[in-house]
């Protein structure tokens, strides 16, 4: 039950931060608060999953570990790493260009915080997460995008979602009981986070357009479902035919993803 709560609280970060970068919603109220929302909210699941983790292999000292660790981790990034990174700007970039030396030194941070992250029984992409949000902003940012984009989207998420897809074994959901309570899933879903986050931000005074826009971007769960429930399936935690019910449920709830523009906020 607490893994089933944890896959379902889960946000799609990456894909939200990629939402309101191309409909224009940066600095709009919908956008600020469903990405610091979503951060939260992402955090948080984390956490469930090493408890749920600990309580399987009955040791709550991985438990421990996972989110101090974690704490740590992050605090040491955006509060050592980050300071140190924009010190070191000039060196990263230069004449308006990212160096080789600043691409080298962005790939290795990274890929060190993945294997970090992953050493202490978190996820290796918290890591890489953290450690890329820490970059410093403008040409380092932009030119690590743009070198590390083509092979990430054209290569290694392909691979990743046909991975997934080769777990999925629909066949299994093969009575109407069982598409019953895949439709339960879903409906408990878009209840507990697409609506609860709406009456939430209805409930702080956000104009209902806003809030309703806030709603559908925290239910949209993409990648970081996918992870998390691939997870829970490699541990023995969840059998083939809830992970997918739980694929199913990740793939409507992302396509709900909205469409609409907000007001700048003010």
């Amino acid at each position: 039950m607490l893994f089933l709560g944890a896959s379902m609280c889960i946000t799609a970060f990456p894909m939200l931060a990629r939402i309101i970068h191309f409909k224009k919603l940066t600095g709009t109220t919908m956008g600020t608060v469903a990405l610091g929302a979503g951060a939260i909210d992402d955090a948080t699941a984390w956490c469930l999953l090493a408890v749920v983790l600990a309580s399987f292999e009955k040791n709550w000292s991985h438990a421990v570990v996972n989110i101090a660790g974690g704490v740590a981790y992050v605090a040491l990034t955006l509060l050592i790493v980050r300071p140190l990174l924009l010190r070191a700007k000039a060196w990263l970039a230069k004449d308006g260009t990212l160096t080789e030396a600043g691409l080298v030194t962005g790939l290795a941070l990274m890929a060190l915080g993945a294997w970090f992250t992953d050493l202490i029984g978190l996820h290796a992409v918290f890591g890489a997460f953290v450690m890329g949000a820490a970059m410093p902003r403008g040409v380092v940012v932009r030119d690590l995008v743009g070198r590390i984009q083509p092979l990430t989207v054209a290569l290694l998420l392909p691979l990743f979602f046909t991975y997934s897809g080769l777990n999925t074994k629909i066949g299994l959901l093969n009575t109407s009981f069982l598409w019953a309570m895949c439709g339960a899933v879903l409906i408990a879903a878009i209840l507990g986070k697409g609506v609860a986050c709406w009456v939430a931000a209805r409930a702080t005074g956000i104009p209902n357009r806003e809030a309703l826009g806030i709603g559908t971007l925290m239910n949209a769960r993409g990648l970081m479902e996918l992870i998390i429930i691939n997870i829970g399936l490699q541990r023995g935690i969840i059998s083939e035919g809830l992970f997918a019910t739980l694929v199913i449920m990740a793939v409507v709830t992302t396509l709900m993803a909205p469409s609409g523009r907000a007001r700048p906020a003010g």
